[in-house]
């Protein structure tokens, strides 16, 4: 494999990291709001514990892209890429929110 290709297979692996983390972590998010409405609020809990996690993996893969950047390696802007970075900026937000859906839950308990 050549050194062009190796690099191109490695972005992808990245940049797929960034979708499927965010998108696990955006479920986990909206799956903890739907328990809270529930009142089943461990659930919720153990389900924005995932969501943390899932989007602690999502942040190493963004953070390789960054250090690779800042080495001098210049990071190819694909659609691709733009996809993943909308996926965990979206995950960020979603789970920031059901933080406070489920918060507004248990006070009305």
């Amino acid at each position: 494999m050549s050194d062009r290709t190796e690099k191109q297979e490695e972005m992808l692996q990245t940049i797929m990291g960034l979708i499927m983390h965010g998108g696990d972590a955006k479920s986990n998010a909206m799956e903890a709001i739907h328990a809270a409405k529930e009142g089943d609020f461990e659930t919720a809990d153990e389900k924005l514990k995932l969501a943390d996690d899932a989007l602690i993996q999502a942040h190493h893969s963004q953070t390789g892209l960054l250090t690779r950047e800042a080495s001098g390696d210049s990071v190819e802007m694909s659609l691709l890429m733009v996809h993943g970075q909308d996926h965990l900026m979206n995950a960020i937000t979603f789970k920031d929110m059901a933080v406070e859906v489920i918060d507004l839950h248990k006070r009305l308990q």
